[in-house]
């Protein structure tokens, strides 16, 4: 596991990274978004699974597998997310963000490169309906509105099938509303994946990365994303 070393207030800290990588593959075009993971731009990507809750207790119900490539400019992500039932928000709306869309099945990426700050970072999200929400999140100094009005350029496609009982979430994500450097192979980032599914009092909650608390807000726990070839 690797150890990444903070000052806070004055002191030494030492805090522990969670030791799951994801590598993004290096596309050279940008791509329509379909939501399809047998579409040319996901032929032969592999992916990492999140199987656990954020506790570290396994979720094989509920586990859900993340894609990943990159363009000069853009990141994408695809969620192939196997389900029992769905709990979706009436009346989705998909040219206007959804606050709190976290209250719905939902698939979530927390993502920050700023490895001194690390509690400075972002927060993408997409429903089975192809709802989303993008946020500014700062655990030291909240944003107004908790972040949600800060606006990403992100876009999002989701396909729900139900014959398989899968959905399926996709986004393509500005790099530059993450990191600030152009992007290079062998860039990092530090990443966490979650998914939220089911309604109360059965709801569930996913990680990739366990973070030891029911709040997926724990960026210490965060693994990390690394730009390939």
């Amino acid at each position: 596991m690797r150890l990444l070393y903070l000052a806070f207030a004055g002191a030494g800290l030492v805090l522990a990274d969670g030791p799951g990588v994801i590598t993004s593959s290096r596309v050279q075009a940008d791509f329509a978004l379909t939501a399809d993971p047998a579409a040319a731009a996901w032929n032969g990507v592999a992916g990492v699974w999140a199987e656990n809750s954020p506790l570290g207790q396994p979720t094989i119900e509920n586990r859900f597998e993340i894609r990943s490539r990159w363009t000069d400019r853009n990141l994408y992500f695809l969620f192939v997310c196997p389900y029992q039932e769905l709990t979706l928000k009436p009346g989705p709306s998909t040219t206007v963000e959804t606050n709190k869309l976290w209250e719905w099945d939902v698939a979530e990426i927390f993502v920050g490169a700023d490895f001194k700050n690390i509690r400075q970072y972002r927060e993408y999200q997409v429903s089975p309906q192809g709802e989303w929400v993008d946020l500014d999140i700062d655990r030291d100094q909240p944003k107004p509105e908790a972040g949600w009005l800060w606006n990403s350029g992100f876009t999002v496609k989701a396909r729900i099938d139900r014959e398989k009982k899968i959905w399926y979430g996709e986004m393509k994500i500005p790099i530059a509303s993450i990191d600030a450097r152009p992007a290079r192979e062998g860039n990092q980032m530090r990443i966490n994946f979650y998914r939220l599914s089911s309604a109360n009092p059965n709801r569930k909650s996913n990680a990739w990365q366990p973070t030891g608390q029911r709040s997926h807000h724990v960026p210490e726990s965060f693994g990390r994303l690394v730009l390939g070839r």
